[in-house]
C-alpha cells in the first residue's frame, strides 16, 4: 500500500493557461510583451530626438 498521491491529470492544469492575471492565453502574454517592447523603443527614439544636442 502506497501513501503517495497519484500525479495530477492533464485536465487539472490546462497547457494554454499562463497563470497571469488579465492575460488568459500565451498569445495575449506575447502580445503584451511585444507591445511594451515597441513602446519602449519608441520612447527611446523620441527621447534621443528630443534631448540630443
Amino acid at each position: 500500500m502506497s501513501l503517495v498521491p497519484p500525479p495530477p491529470t492533464a485536465a487539472a492544469a490546462p497547457a494554454d493557461d499562463p497563470g497571469v492575471p488579465r492575460l488568459r492565453t500565451w498569445r495575449g502574454v506575447y502580445g503584451f510583451v511585444l507591445a511594451c517592447f515597441a513602446v519602449m523603443v519608441g520612447l527611446l527614439a523620441w527621447f534621443t530626438h528630443a534631448f540630443a544636442p
